[in-house]
């Protein structure tokens, strides 16, 4: 409004007709502002005033989920494993696995079992982050590369079973699209991507699905206690772990790193160039933004951290999507179990403190 004012006051103080003041007004306008204004609005998502009208109404955004990840082949109630191999590590025995996802893909991953700990043991789904380290994937849960520490044997050592797999187009599975072996990394990214539009469905939606795959994998081991599953991830791992919570309520805690992103903010700040094709839903909003997404992850609780120089995450958008779920989350008398931390001055990074407290988050809500 108040550039409007000035732009008003310039055309009286200079002679500018109503219409040339509109002109300027519209070059001042970013790009992304006025491609914004042309699309279809996005209807603001509220939280229903009472735990059932609130049930119902999740109910119906979580279908709509579902029907814009697109026609995902079902999956089997639990995916045959192959192990192909067990090592002993000393406070841990690691397998390696693979699964057929039925949708044409082999997928691999790691499984940490701790050793010498009484009972079932809770668990974590770690989802590795994208960064463009297509030959990575998995392999993350082995480096000091993000985290203080290597995420996987940290936390076997701290007494949880650990699962992670390839996601598309990363690891094993880098040069396993469609395009062929020849096809790799973000060429082979956007063809995956490609093949599954033309087929009715989304990257992001598959990706999601193998992790399915994996939780159904985690959940059935006899180590594991499933009713204790958390899932943390950083980056593209981090919004794997809360777009996984809202699918499936067997996670029963999260813990998200540097990837809280509301989308129309992150058009705003003209930064859509922040995150890969693989992440982009046809048609979500059309519907709802991503605070429709994170408020079903309530009443269980999450913890999310970010910096505000994130560029992947526009601060005004996580202040958005943080006055929306809290609501959710106060519903059920739970508001102490949504937690966002913004660190002032930091970028896309995965700081001593933020790993220090993930691992007493996760020690607190799956060791009881």
């Amino acid at each position: 409004m108040k550039t409007l004012v000035r732009l008003i006051a310039l055309g009286v103080a200079t002679g500018i007709g109503c219409a040339e003041t509109s002109a300027v007004a519209q070059t001042n306008q970013s790009t992304a502002h006025r491609w914004l204004e042309h699309a279809a609005p996005t209807p603001a998502f509220t939280i229903p005033a009472t735990p059932a009208a609130w049930e119902k109404q999740r109910k119906q955004v979580r279908a709509q989920l579902g029907e814009l990840l697109g026609k995902l082949p079902s999956r089997p109630k639990l995916p045959k494993v192959e192990t192909l191999s067990r090592e002993d590590r000393g406070d841990y025995t690691l397998e390696k696995f693979q699964f057929n996802n039925g949708a044409g893909a082999t997928v691999p991953g790691y499984l940490f079992l701790p050793k010498n700990v009484s009972g079932k043991l809770p668990a974590i789904l770690y989802c590795h982050w994208h960064g463009g380290e297509y030959e990575i994937g998995k392999e993350e849960l082995f480096q000091a590369k993000h985290t203080s520490e290597a995420p996987g044997p940290a936390f076997a050592k701290r007494g949880f079973a650990v699962l992670a797999i390839d996601a598309y187009c990363f690891g094993e599975r880098n040069g396993q699209g469609p395009g062929g072996a020849a096809e790799k990394g973000g060429a082979g990214e956007m063809t995956a991507s490609k093949f599954n539009l033309w087929v009715g469905r989304t990257l992001w939606g598959m990706i999601l699905r193998d992790d399915l795959m994996a939780l159904d994998y985690l959940a059935s081991r006899p180590e594991v206690d499933a009713r204790r599953i958390g899932v943390t991830g950083m980056s593209m791992g981090a919004t794997r772990s809360w777009w996984l919570m809202a699918l499936d309520e067997r996670l029963r805690t999260g813990v998200a790193v540097a990837c809280l992103t509301r989308y129309r903010n992150l058009i705003a700040h003209e930064a859509l160039k922040a995150h890969g094709i693989y992440y982009f839903v046809p048609g979500l909003l059309n519907h709802f933004d991503t605070e429709a997404v994170v408020s079903l992850l309530a009443p269980r609780p999450v913890l999310f951290m970010n910096g505000d120089q994130d560029g992947g995450s526009p601060v005004d958008g996580i202040h958005a999507i943080e006055s929306v779920v809290s609501r959710a989350y106060s519903l059920y008398g739970q508001a102490g179990d949504f937690q966002s931390v913004v660190y002032p001055g930091q970028g896309h990074v995965y700081t001593p403190e933020m790993w220090a407290k993930t691992l007493d988050w996760m020690d607190a809500r799956l060791k009881k």
